[in-house]
């Protein structure tokens, strides 16, 4: 009867070195950038072996792709809460873009996803993350909205690629000390001419 308790046991203790270079390594990435940050220093900080770090991640560059997935994951999620399924279509495009907006203004998100991100793993690798999340999120409300008969109904992935380059723009532009407020304003103005009604 001891056995499943020490397999969970186990387990947990796998999730949470997992979750503390993760962390660590976020830290480190935002803080001194990609290059700047060895394998050494993100053990050190993380408090394990180098070992430790190879068993669950098979280079720096498989460590820097866990964090930006988690960050793309935790932006999705506020997107989600702050857009449910039971707002009407525009409402909830304006919704999940402030969302973003507020999202991407946590330290280092900016850098890890749209600056890093695309520079280490590559223009097709960070579309395929978005894909998974942020993108996923708009892509969804922007079908809705075509559905509903709010927005010209075009293509789908022409119009969620260039909405989503506007958001980023905006993160960006936010990011380097642009006033917020201007690019909220801008940004809810393209989601209502876009959506126009029927």
């Amino acid at each position: 009867m001891q056995q499943p308790a020490e397999r969970r046991s186990n387990r947990e203790r796998t999730e949470t070195t997992r979750r503390d270079l993760i962390a660590a390594a976020r830290k480190l990435f935002t803080e001194k950038s990609y290059a700047e940050t060895s394998t050494p220093e993100i053990v050190a900080a993380a408090g394990v072996t180098r070992g430790a770090l190879y068993h669950h991640f098979e280079d720096k560059q498989a460590l820097f792709r866990a964090v930006v997935e988690h960050e793309a994951e935790l932006v999705a999620a506020e997107i989600e809460r702050a857009a449910p399924d039971t707002l009407p279509a525009r409402k909830a495009l304006i919704a999940g873009g402030e969302a973003f907006i507020k999202a991407m203004a946590t330290p280092g998100r900016t850098r890890l996803l749209l600056l890093d991100g695309p520079a280490v793993l590559g223009r097709a690798e960070m579309d395929a993350i978005d894909a998974r999340h942020g993108t996923r999120t708009l892509r969804a409300g922007i079908a809705f909205a075509m559905r509903d008969g709010v927005m010209k109904r075009l293509s789908l992935d022409a119009v969620t690629a260039l909405v989503s380059s506007a958001f980023d723009r905006a993160a960006l532009a936010i990011d380097a000390g642009a006033p917020v407020e201007d690019y909220r304003k801008a940004l809810t103005a393209l989601i209502e001419g876009l959506t126009p009604g029927r």
